[in-house]
Formats: structure tokens, sequence, C-alpha cells
């Protein structure tokens, strides 16, 4: 299939300022706007999201390369449903910050369709076609066409939990077969995702702090479809620094790989292993 490049967006969207600083935090990650005439692009690596959620031939390319890097990375050949399980998580991952990272730094919350975006994981490069979004009284882009305006912050929160599940459910569908994992724990994983993507940002924006508050509000455990909270808690360091962490409401089946080497925001993984890595002290 030919490589159909997009353009650069002739307009900036509401969102554009958001994912502009997003890459520059994490160059590893760029979104491309697309304009509302413009195909998605195929071919080269690139895939849409709406051929992930067919469960069909896309996800079976898309979850070879995942088997791959398995081979490569560790010289073993994982069971198949591993493999779905860590092929969904690099697409989740970077899907959850195109409606985060806006809500983030802006109060916008965008709306994406499967059909409205196309993924090329191996170059790190997103395409969208940006519609309509949410956002508060007051904010400029309010003015601005498909903008959705809610009364207050908890709307908006709303909003945003509304727009991760639409985006998901489709793709948890398509994936869900290949990983052997009921409803609970597909959008365990999806919580997972929506925490540790902005979490990490967060970091890198120099507000960890703030994003650890803003995703305890925005999961706090008791909204549907999503399973758990945010969970993050503090542990005390051997100097009686705190350190910042969560425990995951999914397992990411990589101890299946390396029993001895679990996520550090693993259940598996005791506190006195996470302290240990999170000081660097393991290492030493």
């Amino acid at each position: 299939m030919p490589l159909i490049t997009p353009a650069p967006a002739a307009t900036h969207s509401a969102v554009s300022a958001a994912y502009a600083r997003l890459t520059e935090v994490f160059p590893s990650l760029r979104i491309i706007e697309l304009g509302p005439d413009e195909p998605l692009p195929e071919g080269a690596g690139w895939v849409g999201t709406g051929r992930l959620a067919e469960g069909g031939s896309a996800l079976d390319a898309f979850l070879a390369w995942d088997n791959a890097q398995v081979l490569k990375d560790y010289g073993l050949q994982a069971r198949p449903d591993v493999v779905a399980s860590f092929g969904l998580h690099r697409y989740a991952w970077p899907a959850c910050l195109l409606l985060t990272v806006p809500w983030f730094l802006h109060r916008r919350v965008p709306r994406f369709p499967a059909a409205n975006v196309s993924f090329q994981r191996a170059l790190g490069r997103m395409a969208v076609r940006v519609t309509d979004f949410a956002c508060l009284p007051g904010d400029p882009a309010a003015k601005m066409p498909g903008a959705h305006v809610v009364p207050d912050e908890e709307a908006l929160r709303a909003e945003l939990r509304a727009a991760v599940a639409d985006h998901l459910e489709p793709v948890l569908a398509g994936f869900g077969p290949r990983m052997r994992r009921g409803p609970r724990a597909l959008w365990g994983m999806a919580t997972d995702e929506i925490v540790e993507g902005l979490w990490y940002i967060g970091h890198l924006l120099g507000e960890e702090r703030r994003a650890m508050t803003e995703l305890e509000e925005l999961l706090p455990g008791t909204t549907k479809p999503y399973v758990g909270k945010a969970a993050f808690r503090e542990l005390t360091g051997p100097e009686g620094e705190l350190l910042p962490t969560r425990d995951r409401a999914s397992c990411c089946l990589f101890y299946t790989l390396r029993p001895e080497d679990t996520c550090v925001t693993c259940p598996r993984t005791c506190d006195a292993d996470r302290i240990a890595r999170l000081t660097g002290s393991a290492a030493a």
C-alpha cells in the first residue's frame, strides 16, 4: 500500500498548543493534526485505530511487531495473550495522552472516534482529526467551531472520562479476545494507561504533584467503566524522602518473561523493592 503522508493542518485547533508542548517534553511522540478533508495516513507502518478495533489482519500485523520485539529483547517466545497485552499498552498509553494532556494543560477535552486516529509506533507518531471538544466557561476557545462548553471542573472531568471510554471501547473489543481477559480486567488496564501516562508527562512538565492530585479527582474509584482509582501513595526513602508510587489496577504480564523483575507499580512488587528502585540503591 502506498504511503499517504499527512500535511500539517492549515489552521491550529484548540488542542494544538497542548500537543506541541507534549512533544517538547516527550519528543518520542508527535501528534499530527489533519485537516477536515485530509485522509488518515496509510502504509509505511501506519495503522488506523478503526482497523485495530476490527481485530483482523491489521491487528495481526500490529501484534507481529510486538512478538518480534519480545524475541529480540528477551530471547523468549511470549504467550499470545502476553503479546496482545503488550500491544494494547503500546497503543493505549499514547492514545490516552491525546485526551489527558489538553485537559491537564488547557482544560480542553477533544473527542476522537476510532475512525479519526492513525498510529505509527515505530516513529512515535499519531495522526488525528480534531472535530469537537469540551471546555470551560470563559475559555477563549469556547468561540471556536466544535466547542462544547460545560459548567465546571467536574463536568469537564466527566467529559474526559467519557472521551477516553468512547475511544478505547472499540479498541478493547478488538484486542480483548487475543488477551483472554474479561471486561473488568480490560478496563483496569485502561485505568492504568490514563494514570501512568499523565503521571509521567506531569513529571516531565515539572508538575508531577499536580498531575497526581488531578488524577485522583479524575479517577476516585467510583467512575464506571473504569476499575479502581488513581491509587497513589507515598513511601519513605532511606534519607526520609517521600517517594510517590501507586498500585496498578491490572497486570501487564511482564512477569511471565522475567519473574524476578516486576514493574515498580505492580502489586507483586513489595515496598522494600520499590524503595530500592526509586532511590537507585538496587542498582548500586
